[in-house]
């Protein structure tokens, strides 16, 4: 008979928290692809410590860099990233966990003993204490720089701040606070007032509701609400969930959903037509197109699924035109660093410079796929008016046939010269960061 083969030890939560932060700091890995692969290397009962040991340290990571700087003679050298990830971890939970600090210290120097590196210990420990003891001046010292203060890298500050100069200080607040999980309630099966009531039978505490959207006042696994399983509710932020209720999809009509996955907003446009249009969404990553029909298919619902480049239609359109279009276009994601933290360390300028040209041939490519009449809804989920405003201003001067809807979402936001944007702010319940503009094909 064959033997199972046996379970491997786990590993220090510390430990596998430096793993996946040298990943994503040194090596620009993206968290998403990460977290779960690297949590089944703990124990079951740490996999909460873990995840907040990660997002933690890299969402203050430009912060405890500069501590670390601080606190260390000479950097370490490249060879030695794991030891600098692992020192992050340990300064992240001294500065910003209730962990009592000898805890904190035993621990991560107990988990130098995966690394290999025995003279890392003395490094370890001798830092974090320091740090113990100095903290206090440190903060000090550091109390007028900017990336201390706002725990963002210097061209982001001076990036927002010169596009938001009213707002820009209360974004990067926003942007270092734990994001609240947010629930579109599917108005097919339960109306928002009838959902709640069965998250307060299960004792799940709402902190807000605006119609068929729930905010809850911590966060809980999705296996612990009410008939997920079954379709009854998805987990969407209020500003993503504008999508749907602008673009306003009606019974019949032909719907494309360009860069559609993971299916969030697919799902919500099926939802608010009483699954009464035809949906076709497309995604150039076929991995997550898959993750687009797990969704759709736990709502009950269908749509035409293509794997292919939405800016080139020629490669897989059919040449019937659409009644209205969905264009979440691909960006700096700087709107949802909260739920992102690593986006503040794999970004930069060049970064948002590149994405551009993808927008704008995304616009261009998917136009004429619209039927005379039609409405092309632009979106992203980014701060930056290179990627918002400028895009459709560039647009509209180029294309005779287009212009602006005036839109009004049902929540707050500021009109700019084109579209609107919504903006994060520090109250318990803060919608991410988006943009939409609504363009009519004359």
């Amino acid at each position: 008979m064959k033997q199972p083969k046996p379970q491997l030890p786990f590993e220090s939560p510390r430990l596998v928290a430096a793993q996946v932060a040298t990943q994503v700091i040194f090596q620009h890995q993206s968290l998403a692809t990460l977290l779960d692969q690297y949590s089944l290397k703990v124990d079951e009962r740490d996999r909460a410590l873990l995840q907040e040991l990660v997002y933690g340290t890299l969402r203050f990571a430009p912060r405890l860099e500069l501590y670390l700087k601080q606190l260390l003679a000479t950097p370490l050298k490249a060879k030695d990233q794991m030891i600098t990830a692992l020192l992050l971890v340990g300064l992240y939970q001294l500065s910003e966990m209730r962990i009592p600090a000898h805890a904190v210290i035993n621990e991560t120097v107990k988990a130098v003993a995966g690394l290999k590196r025995p003279w890392a210990k003395g490094l370890v420990n001798a830092v974090l204490r320091q740090f113990q003891r100095q903290q206090e001046r440190l903060m000090a010292d550091l109390a007028t720089h900017p990336v201390a203060i706002y725990a963002h890298p210097q061209w982001f500050i001076d990036k927002v701040s010169r596009q938001w100069p009213a707002q820009w200080q209360q974004l990067l607040a926003a942007a270092n606070l734990r994001p609240p999980l947010t629930l579109r309630v599917n108005c097919r099966q339960y109306s928002g007032d009838a959902y709640r009531q069965l998250l307060e039978a299960a004792e799940i505490v709402v902190i807000n509701q605006h119609q068929q959207t729930l905010t809850l006042a911590t966060a809980v696994d999705v296996a612990a609400l009410p008939h997920f399983q079954q379709g009854a509710v998805s987990v969407q932020d209020r500003a993503a969930q504008q999508a749907a209720l602008l673009l306003a999809p009606q019974a019949g009509e032909r719907i494309l959903d360009a860069c559609a996955a993971p299916g969030g907003k697919s799902g919500h446009l099926l939802e608010y037509s009483d699954n009464q249009i035809l949906l076709t969404a497309i995604d150039s990553d076929a991995k997550r197109l898959a993750s687009v029909k797990e969704n759709l298919d736990r709502l009950q619902l269908q749509a035409v699924l293509l794997h292919g480049d939405a800016s080139q239609p020629e490669t897989w359109w059919d040449g019937l035109c659409f009644d209205a279009i969905l264009l979440d276009a691909p960006c700096s994601a700087t709107g949802v660093i909260r739920r992102h933290p690593d986006i503040k360390l794999l970004r930069c300028q060049a970064d948002i410079d590149r994405l551009l040209p993808q927008q704008q041939a995304l616009l261009n490519g998917l136009w004429p796929l619209l039927k005379s009449g039609g409405r092309l809804l632009y979106a992203t989920c980014s701060l930056m008016a290179e990627e918002n405003q400028q895009q459709i201003a560039l647009f509209l001067q180029q294309h005779s046939d287009a212009r602006e809807i005036l839109l009004t979402p049902d929540c707050d936001y500021w009109r700019l010269t084109y579209g609107v944007q919504l903006l994060a702010d520090t109250t318990p319940d803060a919608m991410d960061g988006f943009y939409y503009a609504l363009l009519l094909k004359a």
